[in-house]
Formats: structure tokens, sequence, C-alpha cells
């Protein structure tokens, strides 16, 4: 049986009960739930963390002092013989090319990488650049003309199946 993997990210809320509903049960149901930074409160954090049967989160560039402090930069998950790179670019500006986050996972420290999710652009992505697959969930709410998405990852036996949800339309 696959393991489900929800992606997101760029919530950008200060409280995961402020979440929209649909992500929250995303997030329950998954069997891992990733967040890919720009929480902005700690208490989006927490909230996450005790929805979640596992969580793996990074943080992001929008985060304050005391959340870069508390959360990692970079994770590695591995998983059904995958190995997953997390982070959100706090170095990024503007819209850049995936493969710049190639500087963020050395292969000396981090080994072969199967994906890497991230967070950043808003815009959801499922690439595969230089032969490594990039997947971005888009944001984690609905905003003007932009929706609320997060990336579903069923990871099995070393291979994987992905797709990006809508789960609320841009208003």
């Amino acid at each position: 049986m696959a393991t489900r993997i929800v992606v997101t990210g760029d919530t950008h809320i200060r409280s995961w009960d402020d979440a929209h509903a649909a992500l929250r049960a995303a997030v329950a149901g998954a069997d891992i739930a990733v967040h890919c930074g720009d929480w902005v409160h700690l208490n989006t954090v927490e909230g996450f963390r005790a929805a979640a049967r596992r969580a793996v989160v990074v943080h992001g560039n929008s985060d304050p002092f005391e959340l870069r402090a508390a959360l990692p930069y970079r994770e590695l998950l591995e998983v059904e013989g995958l190995r997953f790179g997390v982070t959100h670019p706090s170095w990024a500006g503007p819209e850049f090319p995936p493969a710049q986050l190639f500087a963020d996972f050395p292969t000396d420290e981090f080994g072969r990488l199967d994906a890497i999710l991230y967070g950043h652009i808003h815009e959801p992505l499922d690439a595969t650049v230089s032969g490594m697959r990039f997947i971005n969930p888009g944001q984690g709410y609905p905003s003007f003309m932009v929706p609320g998405t997060y990336a579903l990852i069923e990871a099995e036996n070393g291979r994987m199946r992905s797709e990006i949800i809508e789960f609320a339309p841009a208003q």
C-alpha cells in the first residue's frame, strides 16, 4: 500500500485553525505531511504538527527570527525507498529556475535525491529538470486570482506518483 504524502507551504497564517478546512483535512488524512515554509507564526507550526500523523517542516523567508531559529532550513525525508529534499529558499527573491535549488542539497552532504519539495513561488509546479523532480505545492490558501493548492505524492517501492490538488478556488 502506497504512503500518502501531502505537501503544502506558504500558508502565511497565525494559527493552524485559520487554515482552510480542506487543507486541514488533507494533512490529517496523510501518512506524512510536509510543510515547505512561510508559516508566519509558531501557533501554525504547533497546530500542523499536532494534526499530522508524521510532520516534516522547514522555515521560510517570511518567517520571523524565532521560527527560523526553531525550524531547519532543509530536511531530508526518506520513505518507500525514495529520498526527498525539503526546503523554502530563503535566499530567493522573485521566481527562480528550480535548478538553483541543487546548491541547497549538495550530493556529498545529502546523497542522491529523487525529488526536491520546495515553497516560495506560490505557483504549483511538478517538473523534471536535469533529471531531478521538483515539486512546489503552490500556496496553502486561496487569494486573488490564485487558488489554494497542495501536492499529493503517493510513494511505494521506490516509485512516486504526484498531482497538484486545488482545494479552494481563487477569490
